[in-house]
């Protein structure tokens, strides 16, 4: 026989002191009675193996030693295989949730649908961007209480990543997979070869179409653009009827609103321009409601252009980092030889030590800066070092700092873009020669954007309670140019992407950055450095990984980000599922080849059933003690 856990045989060895604890128990001491001596006479005789043949006798040691062999069996997981066939009992309904299906009553004849579907086991799949599994193996009744409860949202759908979701369910004892979708539209895989996959693992699977095709006019597309340093957007607006359509659009934005109208023909498109751009949000809606809400509206995000004020701490009076922050117009620049008392008025701070480090008074206000939301850029510096700098300050760090290192080679170290973003765009690390550096190890939480090519991190950040702690590994100490043995650690102030990446930290830092950033389309994701309270256009959430998945604005961490559906595929509702139907229809008659399986493999336990006979046997062990009198 089988066993899952071999390894657990070896508790048979608990019988060994069973059998020892019964041959060394205490015997009953005989006494000879003189009065009953002429009754009866003993004869002195010993008998091989009469305590064996005594233990054999007694039911308590063999009730006992079944027990200790029936559990140790249990604890190995014996069992015995059987061909089963393939059970229909476990349902998989997958369930379009992408914007088009928002048009008429789709999604409410989706789900309608779906619960006619419903088996004894149900799990049902939300197919968007990403695929979302909303109830796994439970009854009619729960599925059905799911199904009332699931919207649509305004991605575009991976139909075929649903798909292979519901596959790995259905994988072990097979079972039914029903799509359900207007097939209008997808991304990835083609949904009617995952369909003939699924069938080929013996997965009946079946398509439901709930198109119909109805009018629509959206906004399709949108981009954002600078002339003459303003911000202007281009928005086009399309109409999917048979005829021309007349689009009232109104235009809102902190300055105030206005209205306009355009004459769109039949599947025909037009642009419009908003010049300039306003800081702040910037809505722009269809006025007349049609079948698809999702595509009525658009938003543009311009983040507050202010003066980032910024406190420059450093023991040393001409560093290259501090003229690059002083020639920065965004930039309102203070120096000082240390953290002052009061930090309120700054919302950057960038420490460029390079002749001590902080005191520990000083950490505690760089922390209480930080914890209040401050954004700090730390410049490496042999004062980072252990000896140097205190354990409180290095563990603000998002990296451990070792010693110096000096690479063999002449030229430097090579560096490598380790994780892309807006900051490191447009920055040629592969020019930056690298002398001298701090050995380095990146924490946990920290994110990681340049490294050497032995991945000690040169540019990292991560959140220090409400705040952001930026190290910035390319030390700026021009040296001593009298002493052959202080030479600056790089080149990196000498490249004109020096100041451009100062530019790019302040913007970011101090809550600008790449306008792109601030505006997003639906099924675009961000992970978060730790778990935050999200603002989304419907509701709160708490969430380390945001999915957009509505059109919108949404608040992160006091930023404000637009999200746009932009799709011409997802808002042309008169797009139906009958070219897929028709290709599912072809498919079945052209593919007598697919080999289905019928029956599976199945493993049958016996541990439950041993557990059982061993409290049976318990119980036997407890009504013979007591018939014995002796409980």
């Amino acid at each position: 026989m089988p066993f899952d856990n071999t390894t657990a045989l070896a508790a048979l060895a608990s019988v060994i002191p069973l059998i020892i604890i019964y041959l060394l128990r205490p015997k009953p001491v005989k006494l000879s009675i003189p009065s009953l001596m002429f009754l009866m006479q003993v004869e002195k005789q010993k008998k091989r193996f009469s305590s064996i043949r005594k233990l054999l006798k007694d039911p308590l040691f063999l009730i006992q030693l079944l027990v200790l062999i029936l559990l140790s069996t249990a604890a190995a997981a014996p069992f015995y295989t059987s061909q089963e066939d393939l059970s229909d009992e476990h349902t998989v309904i997958v369930i379009d949730a992408s914007a088009s299906m928002q048009a008429g009553n789709r999604f409410d004849d989706a789900t309608r649908l779906a619960g006619g579907y419903l088996s004894k086991k149900n799990s049902v799949i939300l197919a968007k961007s990403s695929p979302e599994i909303v109830v796994e193996n439970t009854g009619s009744s729960q599925a059905s209480d799911a199904l009332d409860s699931i919207e649509p949202t305004a991605t575009v759908a991976d139909l075929s990543g649903a798909m292979s979701e519901g596959m790995r369910l259905l994988s072990q004892r097979g079972g039914t997979m029903v799509v359900i979708s207007d097939f209008a539209s997808w991304e990835g895989e083609d949904p009617v070869s995952t369909k003939q996959l699924a069938q080929s693992y013996g997965i009946d699977t079946a398509f439901v179409d709930v198109s119909s095709a109805v009018g629509n006019v959206g906004i399709i597309d949108g981009w954002i653009d600078t002339e003459d340093g303003n911000y202007v957007y281009t928005c086009v607006v399309k109409n999917y009827n048979d005829f021309t359509e007349r689009v009232d659009i109104e235009i809102a934005n902190p300055a105030g609103s206005v209205k306009r109208s355009l004459n769109v023909g039949p599947s025909d498109t037009a642009q419009f321009r908003v010049n300039p751009l306003s800081s702040g949000i910037t809505s722009v809606t269809i006025a007349d409601e049609d079948t698809l809400p999702a595509d009525n509206n658009a938003y543009v995000v311009i983040p507050t252009q202010s003066d980032t004020k910024t406190l420059f701490v450093s023991d040393e009076e001409k560093l290259p980092s501090k003229i690059a922050l002083s020639t920065l117009a965004s930039v309102d620049i203070s120096t000082a030889e240390g953290i002052p008392s009061s930090t309120d008025d700054y919302r950057i701070m960038v420490i460029g030590l390079k002749n001590r480090s902080l005191t520990s008074s000083e950490v505690e206000r760089l922390d209480g800066f930080l914890n209040n939301g401050g954004r700090v850029v730390v410049v490496a510096s042999q004062m980072l070092t252990g000896g140097n700098a205190t354990e409180q300050f290095q563990s603000m760090l998002p990296v451990i700092p070792g010693n110096v290192a000096e690479p063999q080679d002449i030229l430097g170290i090579d560096l490598e873009v380790v994780q892309s973003s807006s900051l490191t765009d447009d920055v040629k690390f592969n020019e930056i020669a690298m002398y001298r550096y701090l050995n380095a190890t990146p924490r946990n939480d920290a994110t990681v954007l340049v490294a050497t090519e032995q991945g000690d991190p040169l540019l990292a950040h991560w959140s220090v309670g409400d705040g952001t702690l930026v190290y910035f590994g390319f030390n700026d100490d021009l040296g001593d140019p009298n002493d052959e043995l202080d030479n600056p650690w790089n080149n990196f102030h000498n490249l004109p992407e020096y100041p451009v990446l100062w530019a790019k930290l302040t913007a970011w830092l101090g809550g600008s950055g790449d306008i792109s950033d601030y505006n997003l389309e639906t099924g675009d994701i961000t992970s978060l450095a730790r778990e935050m309270t999200v603002q989304t256009p419907t509701g709160t959430i708490t969430t380390q990984k945001v999915l957009f998945e509505q059109v919108g604005t949404y608040k992160i961490g006091g930023r404000t980000v637009a999200v746009n559906l932009y799709s011409d595929r997802e808002s042309d509702t008169t797009r139906q599922g009958s070219e897929v139907m028709e290709r599912v229809s072809d498919q079945n008659r052209d593919s007598p080849d697919i080999v289905r399986q019928d029956s599976y493999e199945a493993k049958n336990y016996l541990d439950n059933y041993l557990i059982m006979l061993a409290i049976l046997l318990a119980i036997l062990e407890i009504l013979i003690i007591r018939n014995r009198g002796e409980l």
